[in-house]
């Protein structure tokens, strides 16, 4: 069965077609719900309502560009919306903001250990940082989404960096410090 097929098929209601669709995109989809998420069980709660809402949902996908982008926004919002209620974002003063890079030698530093120091930074640091650095929005779309000003946007990810900054910095002059 097609794409296309499995689709029109979850838009009748069609169970089956709802879960060759969930095996088909389920771990790339909860690859992006990590990011957003403070650890793997929100990520699965996060995983499990994007996809009710994919399925309620899907009658609006008219098949105009990629199916997947569209389930990725559907994935990112979800995971967001937790975060959007809650008010964990600080609004601060754009002249405050200094710009941060952060620099990562791939012989050292593995992707296991900056996944896992990405989760541990603060809510509203992760988010922005996900969406600027790893999934290319804009701060001006990041402000849209989150319903925060573009100049909260750029501190949270200037104090991201700084952190991340801050963390490689400690584990590459840890003298334990191997590939993770």
């Amino acid at each position: 069965m097609s794409l296309e097929q499995l689709i029109e098929q979850c838009k009748k209601n069609d169970a089956k077609a709802q879960s060759q669709l969930y095996k088909l995109y389920a771990s790339k989809l909860f690859s992006l719900c990590l990011k957003y998420s403070r650890n793997s069980a929100e990520a699965q709660d996060n995983l499990q309502d994007a996809f009710v809402t994919i399925f309620t949902k899907i009658t609006q996908f008219k098949s105009e560009g990629s199916f997947e982008g569209w389930m990725k926004r559907i994935t990112i919002n979800t995971s967001l919306q937790r975060y959007r209620s809650v008010g964990v974002f600080d609004i601060v003063n754009e002249a405050q903001i200094e710009d941060v890079s952060v620099e990562i030698d791939d012989d050292t530093i593995g992707v296991d250990y900056l996944l896992s120091i990405i989760q541990e930074l603060p809510d509203r640091y992760r988010l922005v940082f996900n969406l600027y650095a790893l999934d290319d929005y804009s701060h001006k779309e990041i402000a849209e989404m989150l319903d925060i000003t573009t100049g909260t946007s750029k501190s949270n990810l200037a104090r991201a960096r700084m952190i991340l900054k801050e963390k490689i910095e400690q584990y590459k002059a840890s003298p334990n410090s191997q590939i993770l």
